[in-house]
């Protein structure tokens, strides 16, 4: 797979519109809607068995996935600001709501996310933390230690808000 380099332009689609995915449980897409294609500007066979990060930007702190990962594979959904990049390097803000799926007996098999445009007020909110958890994410040259200190600050900053994640993603611009 080669190497896409990010380009500061953005690609917006409608509110009424949903990205939709499904993984396994190693994050490989198992299925992806119109909406995802459109926006990843890639088709349905490039996408279909790749692995999620596909998509992601590097602007994305690394804690923030841990995060996400850690919730879902404890069988808890989550709602989380993402920005991801198209294959020509583009850039696009979701609020996503990862779920894990599960099999008859409950156990989980997988993963589903519905993803939706988030608002300006709520991006805007949420680039200054995302910033600073990449500042510290890089501050130091382990990337373990720079992990575990985003994953802290995350920790800190709910802990003094009183809040769990997703309820400090609500008090965003997303109501």
């Amino acid at each position: 797979m080669k190497k896409i380099q990010p380009v500061d332009e953005e690609i917006r689609f409608e509110q009424n519109e949903i990205i939709v995915s499904k993984t396994d449980l190693k994050g490989k897409i198992t299925y992806a809607n119109d909406v995802f294609c459109r926006v990843a500007e890639m088709d349905t066979t490039e996408v279909i068995g790749q692995p999620h990060s596909i998509i992601r930007h590097p602007d994305m702190p690394r804690s923030v996935f841990k995060l996400l990962w850690d919730t879902i594979q404890s069988s808890n959904e989550i709602f989380a600001y993402v920005k991801n990049m198209s294959a020509t390097g583009k850039y696009y803000w979701v609020i996503a709501h990862v779920t894990p799926s599960k099999d008859p007996r409950g156990n989980i098999c997988g993963y589903h996310s519905n993803r939706r445009m988030p608002s300006d007020k709520g991006i805007q909110e949420i680039e200054a933390l995302y910033a600073e958890l990449r500042r510290l994410e890089k501050s130091v040259s382990n990337r373990k230690d720079g992990l575990k200190l985003g994953s802290d600050h995350i920790d800190s900053m709910l802990a003094s808000m009183g809040k769990a994640y997703d309820e400090f993603i609500w008090s965003t611009g997303e109501q």
